[in-house]
């Protein structure tokens, strides 16, 4: 069985309550684990930009009691289109 050593968090669509302690709980087990946590900022369109952060339990502290996701969520026109895809799947998480 291949062992999981990187994982990416995106957020998209609106915003609802629990996002950010999702994102905290997945932070947080992954660094346990020893596998590595990037957020990608502004959902889809952040893929799409390449518009990445290294995420810890230091990260995502105190997070959970704000509102919407601290990755932040936006729509993405470029990533309904062929070419915006390509590029997102260039752009990987590193």
């Amino acid at each position: 069985m291949t062992r999981t050593t990187h994982l990416a968090l995106l957020t998209s669509g609106g915003d609802a309550p629990g996002m950010n302690a999702a994102i905290r709980a997945v932070v947080r087990t992954a660094h346990f684990h020893g596998i590595k946590a990037t957020g990608i900022m502004d959902g889809y369109e952040g893929l799409v930009k390449g518009n990445f952060i290294e995420l810890g339990p230091r990260d995502v502290r105190n997070i959970v009691q704000r509102g919407g996701t601290m990755l932040r969520s936006a729509r993405s026109e470029s990533f309904k289109t062929a070419e915006g895809r390509a590029t997102a799947a260039k752009n990987p998480p590193r």
